[in-house]
């Protein structure tokens, strides 16, 4: 099975989706605890959240397996990305901290190296084609990589989750000018908590391919999933959320495009 979907797009937005996949490899599958074998930390129904990407003529990149499989938001080298507790390339624990693994199963060093080579690898390659596609096109390339998570995790943060989590690497991924258009849109409105660069700052995906120097610009955005969906198994889709969130999220996605944008207008 390839390694992720591609919907191709004419516009100047790549939206990468890196955690909704759910297909599982036969040594992990047979291998999961009862406590992983729901997928809990899966970003369950993005495809399907931002389904108004491709309205926009975005190109959408999703990937098919599950991070249980090799975590498509980690470096190849694993070096960790947050000082505080995470999980890894290849990770053995949920976010809880609970193992994801019966004991003894973990899949073998020689197996993981295979995902690497076969999952990890196809999916990054098709990000860097895609965004020099967009830049020779357009003259500059906009990366959004979309992510959501339980609200509570007191392992990972404490209390509730804000609603929005938007990442910019600390102001380095993306332009000044996109960085405080996404502030002045978040600021006036109540409805939606939100915060930038705070517990979740933008992952290896963001932070590799965020290069405005390159004209290459990148954000993250982690939304609490109480907003549009159940965070008991069996993780359903709430219709009602959803259809109240998008609004909020399509003016996100069209703010980050246009203010990039203005920029080589000026």
């Amino acid at each position: 099975m390839d390694a992720f979907t591609f919907i191709p797009g004419d516009g100047p937005l790549l939206l990468s989706i890196p955690h909704a996949g759910t297909a599982l490899t036969s040594e992990v599958a047979d291998a999961l605890s009862d406590a992983a074998k729901p997928l809990p930390d899966t970003d369950w129904h993005l495809p399907r959240l931002y389904q108004f990407a491709q309205e926009m003529g975005a190109s959408v990149l999703i990937a098919r397996y599950s991070r249980f499989v090799i975590d498509l938001n980690r470096p190849a080298d694993d070096k960790p990305l947050y000082a505080t507790a995470t999980t890894g390339l290849f990770p053995d624990i949920l976010f809880d901290g609970t193992p994801a693994f019966l004991p003894g199963k973990t899949p073998t060093s020689a197996v993981r190296a295979g995902y690497l080579q076969d999952i990890w690898q196809p999916y990054h390659q098709k990000i860097i084609q895609e965004l020099a596609r967009i830049r020779q096109q357009h003259g500059y390339a906009c990366l959004f990589d979309a992510h959501s998570i339980a609200s509570q995790i007191p392992r990972l943060f404490e209390g509730r989750l804000p609603d929005l989590n938007l990442g910019t690497n600390g102001g380095l991924s993306c332009s000044i000018e996109a960085e405080e258009a996404l502030r002045a849109l978040c600021q006036p409105q109540q409805r939606w908590s939100w915060v930038l660069n705070g517990r979740f700052k933008g992952g290896h995906i963001t932070r590799a391919y965020g290069q405005p120097d390159q004209h290459q610009h990148a954000m993250q955005l982690e939304l609490a999933q109480c907003n549009y969906m159940s965070e008991l198994a069996p993780f359903d889709w709430d219709a009602d959320k959803a259809a109240e969130l998008q609004p909020m999220l399509k003016n996100i996605v069209t703010t980050f495009v246009t203010s990039t944008a203005a920029r080589y207008r000026a």
